[in-house]
């Protein structure tokens, strides 16, 4: 897409008064506002698919991993030409992985299919375990996993295989699943490694300060369902966060080198990363197209205003993992609350958002049919949609053909963090699998989506009228609208409407 080929500019287009937008539309003038982000962000680069996917090679995590629950773990896979693979998992007791609980040791074959029918860009894949065993790493980890095993009677059947907590000695592997273990362990501790079902492997150049860029693979798996107890039907149609080869990762990784020379007896002690308080001012955008379950590509841009509590946010809707071929935009604003430390998820901050505006922009000819085929008055006022057209959709209470109602309220969980490159990262709290809404305080996630990058620290003033906000901008290569690379924030868009979010 062009703007991951170029490094990242936020184009925004800014209107004057009414008759200048009138004017600018007819005339062709626009003013145009286009302020780059500082530095040019490391992921709007070009990336390619390899297809089929080739796996060879040893592939790790480049920092701490956060899966609903929360877990918290750092992962280290390995894939043979033989087809065999040996898996990795640390789980550690805290956010920044520097306290080692347990670790999973986990062996198999994989292998691949077809291209996914579902996840266009992905490649189905069977796999076979044949071996899983369990260190822990301290007596509070196993008294910890004993007693979640003792829950069921499956789970019973597993413990036995686990010493009594007086008899733990460290660096024993216990097996949960062999020729002698038999039965489905992983299950009865609520883990599931359905995530070698969906594969996507893809290259890019990473640049460099005065020197070559340097080669990037990555390695996407298939998503973790945030429901424990869905995970063992679930097959993803998402990804979660990506590995990256051990030969061929990104420059700075001070996590790197410790997850790839780890082992099950010697999990990686991560340096914490550098915590910022959350300061929600400026732009916060995709560093790249993202994929969402249910075979949603998309890319977000946020905005917040800090005195006023308010915020809006563009997501783009795309029908391909290039996020190149746009259906739909939704604009969306509201306010929010002041944030709380989470008592659940350590280093969160636990926020109340409420979206009370939105806007949609179709933006090809199937999406801007199925409107115009709705029921009036079921999204905007009368008269027809065109593509590329914005239109309000607050006088309706939302948009019913997206599933889109407002007014709407959502328990959300942020947290900010500063990448090895010192640019400044949010997290948002990851959407439910099943399309539903956090619309109450049980239902507030505990993990989170791939981070936004903070574009600008300015933030435009959202008293102004529609039509001096931020607006969209021909697409140079598709012809279409397009706003700067921006997906649907879970936070606000999650609502029960847009069920893809």
């Amino acid at each position: 897409m062009l703007a991951a080929m170029l490094p990242y500019v936020c184009v925004l287009v800014l209107f004057g008064a009414h008759t200048a937008l009138a004017a600018g539309e007819a005339g062709g003038s626009r003013l145009r506002w286009e302020p780059r982000c500082q530095p040019p962000l490391p992921d709007r680069v070009p990336s390619t698919a390899i297809l089929p996917p080739r796996l060879n090679g040893p592939w790790i995590s480049t920092g701490c991993e956060v899966r609903p629950g929360p877990e918290f773990l750092t992962r280290a896979y390995t894939f043979y030409p033989s087809r065999l693979f040996r898996a990795h998992q640390f789980y550690y007791e805290d956010p920044f992985c520097g306290e080692p609980a347990h670790s999973l040791l986990v062996k198999g074959k994989v292998r691949l299919r077809r291209a996914s029918w579902v996840t266009r860009g992905a490649t189905e894949a069977d796999y076979y375990l044949h071996k899983v065993g369990i260190v822990f790493h301290s007596r509070r980890a196993l008294l910890d996993v004993s007693g979640r095993l003792n829950q069921t009677r499956a789970g019973r059947d597993c413990a036995r295989w686990l010493p009594p907590a007086r008899a733990w000695m460290p660096g024993a592997l216990y097996e949960l699943r062999s020729a002698r273990a038999q039965g489905d362990c992983l299950e009865a501790l609520g883990l599931s490694m359905h995530e070698l079902s969906l594969v996507r492997v893809q290259r890019r150049l990473q640049p460099q300060p005065r020197a070559a860029p340097r080669l990037v693979e990555e390695l996407y798996l298939g998503d973790i369902h945030t429901d424990p107890a869905e995970r063992r039907h679930y097959r993803p149609t998402g990804y979660q966060r990506p590995l990256q080869s051990a030969l061929h990762h990104v420059r700075p990784c001070p996590a790197c080198g410790l997850i790839a020379r780890s082992d099950v007896h010697h999990p990686p002690v991560l340096p914490p990363p550098l915590a910022l308080p959350l300061r929600l001012g400026g732009w916060w955008v995709s560093s790249g197209c993202e994929v969402r379950p249910a075979v949603l590509f998309l890319t977000r841009l946020f905005t917040f205003h800090g005195h006023s509590r308010s915020w809006e946010g563009y997501y783009h809707h795309f029908s391909d993992p290039a996020c190149q071929q746009p259906t739909f935009t939704v604009y969306a604003a509201g306010r929010y609350t002041r944030g709380t430390p989470s008592t659940r998820v350590r280093g969160g901050t636990e926020l109340v958002f409420e979206v009370t505006r939105a806007h949609v922009t179709p933006m090809d000819q199937v999406t801007t049919a199925m409107l115009n085929f709705s029921e009036p008055r079921s999204c905007g006022g009368a008269g027809a949609w065109s593509v590329g057209t914005e239109r309000d959709v607050t006088a309706t209470n939302g948009c019913l053909p997206l599933g889109i109602r407002l007014p709407h309220v959502e328990y959300e969980l942020f947290k900010m963090e500063q990448d090895p490159l010192g640019q400044s990262l949010l997290f948002i709290g990851q959407r439910p699998t099943d399309g539903s809404s956090p619309n109450t305080p049980e239902k507030r996630p505990t993990s989170y989506q791939a981070p936004l990058v903070l574009c600008r620290g300015e933030a435009p003033d959202f008293s102004r009228p529609p039509q001096h906000r931020p607006l969209l901008q021909k697409h140079p290569s598709t012809g279409g609208l397009r706003v700067a690379p921006l997906p649907l924030l879970p936070l606000v868009l999650g609502l029960a409407f847009l069920y893809w979010l």
